[in-house]
């Protein structure tokens, strides 16, 4: 299909804005929409990026269709919703089924009733292990469930008329305009107060630069098959050297040591007991993070899919040097060191 214009919801977020940069460059127009409380607050904002104002999760569906109806949109990009960084109040599910997987159905329903052809919805690469592994990341941390749920009800959407694609997505780091990236207070302060870094042995997970993200979105957007998650990576690292590169960008020079994943699995718990205290639940188990995920190599071969998604017809590469963009987000996350 001949893509000519694209409405992202979040477009000003992360992940939205470098996707409509990257549209941009194919030559494909692109509208997004903002908070109406941005609207002084986006001067940095690129002017040739149609900006609309409004707040997609509290809007009626007749407002979003009749939002949608107004351009011929060729493509509509979910780029919205918490990450598993995020910590709700308990039961944790309820949370993120109401923000991940009910309000994207009904807001990716109102694109299929504007006539908009392609849908893609980034996710998480945490659904691709899950599948893997039949299920038993889903069955302890609520934030998969979600992600795995949303993915099957958004494919229900999908008929000859309205395609939907999943861009399944691990760790990101890049840096943006006038936003610090989150890596300090989602994962750096884990670690503030120890006299080392502790981490289960063993572990590593698939990595990218945003830019690579941008191509992922542009390229499943334009190749993408209907009902197909495409998982997006650039490289694979160890958590072990990973943590390090983090750690010398911050300036901080604690030793690094790994534990047995039970070890570790002892101290998450004791998170997880605060948190319960405060009647709050973790996205993802922390004591089951360790012995489940962050002692295990989720690593992805990116060249299948990239070869699928005919990079090379599109001049991409995967995207920029992770390792060159994890230190220019950490340095990011720590301008008073510089």
């Amino acid at each position: 299909m001949n893509i000519k214009k694209v409405f992202i919801a979040g477009g000003t977020g992360f992940l939205g804005y470098y996707s409509a940069l990257k549209f941009q460059e194919m030559n494909i127009k692109v509208d997004t929409i903002a908070l109406p409380n941005e609207l002084n607050s986006l001067d940095w904002f690129p002017k040739q990026i149609g900006l609309k104002f409004g707040n997609l999760f509290e809007m009626t569906d007749e407002e979003i269709i009749s939002l949608l109806q107004k351009e011929n949109y060729d493509a509509f990009i979910y780029a919205l919703g918490p990450d598993d960084r995020v910590v709700p109040n308990a039961p944790a599910i309820d949370f993120f089924k109401e923000k991940l997987v009910t309000q994207c159905v009904r807001i990716c329903d109102c694109a299929k009733k504007s006539n908009i052809k392609r849908c893609v919805v980034l996710g998480s690469y945490f659904s691709y292990f899950d599948k893997k592994l039949n299920g038993k990341l889903s069955k302890y941390h609520p934030y998969i469930k979600a992600r795995i749920l949303q993915e099957q009800e958004v494919f229900k959407l999908a008929d000859d008329n309205f395609e939907v694609m999943f861009a399944e997505l691990p760790y990101i780091f890049g840096t943006m305009p006038e936003r610090k990236p989150l890596w300090r207070e989602s994962f750096l302060s884990h670690f503030d107060g120890m006299k080392a870094i502790y981490f289960p042995s063993g572990g590593g997970t698939a990595v990218i630069d945003v830019s690579g993200v941008s191509e992922g979105i542009v390229a499943i957007t334009l190749n993408g098959k209907s009902k197909h998650a495409y998982v997006i990576a650039k490289e694979n690292m160890l958590y072990k050297d990973l943590v390090k590169l983090m750690m010398k960008a911050s300036k901080d020079y604690r030793p690094y040591k790994q534990l047995p994943a039970f070890l570790c699995a002892i101290g998450a718990k004791k998170i997880e007991n605060e948190y319960k205290k405060q009647g709050k639940e973790n996205g993802l188990s922390a004591s089951k993070l360790m012995t489940q995920i962050q002692n295990k190599k989720f690593f992805i071969d990116p060249i299948p899919v990239q070869k699928e998604l005919r990079y090379s017809e599109l001049g991409f590469n995967g995207g920029k040097d992770v390792k060159e963009s994890i230190i220019e987000t950490i340095k990011a996350c720590f301008p008073e060191r510089y």
